[in-house]
């Protein structure tokens, strides 16, 4: 009898925001493919006995090609068993929880998919970094700071989105976050904008840095990874709230 895949978002990195399906999924499962930036402390819901098998990829270092995460899955579910693969935030947005999905479709076997919270929200409210603010924003961009250059041509034009929307929230762009702002610049946005980098949010040190397109572009600011960047007027709101809050007793 074939088995199953669920493919499932652990959150930023807090255990506590991992939702109850999740780990009960893990709870349930004979096999957990797990990446780098999961809370490592849900392994402890595995049942015993339970195959763990790490899948984590880091730039330029893959313990496991996509390819062969994909191969055993398929292997594993076809011995009738229930395979859990545990991806950090949300396993579709800018995950390969899709492609994984479609995947096993296609080989018949049943994927169920179980969202979690995406750090392009997490990371900037763990500071009170509103993605959208009545009377300030009404509109939130979430994009990617590194494309695959494989794809053979851009997705993202920072020039174009610089006047589209609001809020811009930047995934996997520390690397690139001088040449983005620049960008931002070319395209309308105000040298002075604020921009607030959320340097790894619900990790170990944790580090919020509020600066602006200008100092970025200068190179006068740099981000660490793992950050998530946020650009607009909403940060300089955040800015009040934490100030507020740092008055509190």
């Amino acid at each position: 009898m074939v088995g199953s895949v669920v493919i499932a978002g652990t959150g930023p990195g807090d255990e506590n925001l991992v939702t109850i399906k999740c780990l009960r999924a893990i709870e349930e499962s004979d096999v957990i493919i797990y990446d780098r930036l999961i809370p490592m402390n849900i392994l402890s819901h595995a049942r015993n006995g339970a195959e763990l098998v790490f899948a984590g990829k880091e730039p330029g270092r893959h313990t496991m090609e996509e390819e062969e995460i994909i191969r055993l899955m398929i292997e594993r579910a076809r011995e009738g068993k229930r395979v859990v693969r545990l991806h950090g935030g949300d396993p579709f947005l800018f995950g390969r929880g899709f492609e994984e999905c479609l995947a096993v479709l296609s080989e018949g076997i049943p994927c169920e998919v179980i969202p979690g919270v995406t750090s392009a929200i997490a990371a900037p409210e763990a500071f009170l970094i509103p993605p959208v603010l009545r009377g300030v924003a009404s509109s939130v961009a979430i994009v990617t700071g590194t494309e695959d250059p494989r794809k053979g041509r851009r997705f993202v034009d920072f020039r174009r989105l610089a006047n589209a929307v609001d809020t811009i929230v930047i995934l996997m762009g520390a690397s690139r976050i001088r040449e983005i702002a620049s960008e931002l610049i070319d395209g309308g946005l105000d040298r002075e904008t604020p921009v607030a980098i959320v340097t790894r949010a619900y990790m170990e040190n944790p580090k919020l840095t509020i600066t602006n397109l200008g100092e970025l572009a200068q190179g006068a600011v740099t981000a660490e990874n793992p950050s998530v960047i946020v650009v607009g007027k909403v940060v300089s709101e955040a800015v009040k709230a934490l100030k507020l809050l740092s008055k509190q007793p």
